[in-house]
């Protein structure tokens, strides 16, 4: 028992830099050191059990009942839908902002921002993964569509035809013209 105790002595007085044996190892010598500095840093760092502070949202720019920004919401959207022309981005925020504000939406308003922002990051994901699509890869996508597209009834694929030319299916503009070919089966 002896023996172990003087051994914990030496060791804290090594780990504390009071003693320091002529045949340590330099590279242990210097971590032990860094250890020391740390431990020592730590101890005497006023701000150890501090939280960290987190930057408060101005209230009278938020939707009610939640920490985010419009700005925030339009970003997001600008982000997201590139294939979308300015004016029918702005379209989706305004459509967006406006059910978000109203009254009766006030028990989903976190629901549907946060439902809003997993599916515009999903079509940003997606249009990125396809844009990095090699070409060829597109045209056998574009292939399998127009078989696809054949098995619908006609007026089904008119309205696909309609989204395609309107450029608002969530695709790179190269892909639309493809889909949009197959479609009108040339």
């Amino acid at each position: 028992m002896g023996r172990m105790l003087r051994q914990g002595v030496v060791f804290t007085l090594l780990f504390a830099g009071l003693v320091a044996p002529a045949a340590a190892d330099p590279l242990l010598l210097f971590l032990i050191g860094i250890a020391r500095d740390m431990i020592v840093d730590h101890a005497t760092d006023p701000n150890r059990n501090a939280e960290p502070v987190l930057p408060m949202p101005d209230f009278g720019k938020v939707y009610p009942g939640t920490s985010v920004e419009p700005e925030v919401l339009h970003k997001l959207i600008d982000d997201s839908f590139l294939y979308l022309s300015d004016r029918q981005r702005q379209e989706i925020f305004d459509q967006l902002n406006a059910a978000l504000l109203n009254p009766r939406n006030a028990a989903v308003r976190g629901t549907m921002i946060e439902y809003f922002a997993e599916k515009a990051l999903e079509v940003r994901a997606a249009q990125l993964q396809l844009a990095k699509m090699p070409y060829s890869e597109k045209q056998r996508m574009a292939a399998e569509f127009k078989t696809e597209i054949a098995g619908m009834d006609p007026g089904d694929q008119d309205q696909v035809r309609q989204l395609l030319r309107k450029g608002l299916l969530p695709v790179p503009s190269d892909l639309n013209q493809l889909l949009l070919a197959a479609v009108d089966g040339k």
